[in-house]
């Protein structure tokens, strides 16, 4: 599965969350919301989430195994870097 397109929408204000990205698979399949977030430690990301009916916050999508999430980080970050 290749990452086709990554459209970025950057947040004004000094919050923690500085944008949401929207990511295109293979030119067929589409996520969006995807969070990039300020942490400690820098900017990573945040799957989408929804809350459960025990007040929770879960995933709705999420990639598989580490390497997958690493590759979807880095492409993410480097486009919210060039934005």
């Amino acid at each position: 599965m290749e990452i086709t397109d990554i459209r970025i929408k950057k947040l004004e204000g000094d919050s923690k969350l500085k944008a949401y990205a929207s990511v295109t698979f293979d030119d067929s399949f589409v996520v969006h919301n995807i969070k990039v977030i300020e942490g400690k430690g820098g900017l990573f990301i945040a799957m989408p989430s929804r809350k459960t009916r025990s007040g929770e916050m879960k995933d709705v999508t999420h990639p598989i195994n580490t390497s997958f999430r690493e590759k979807l980080q880095s492409a993410i970050l480097e486009a919210y870097q060039s934005e």
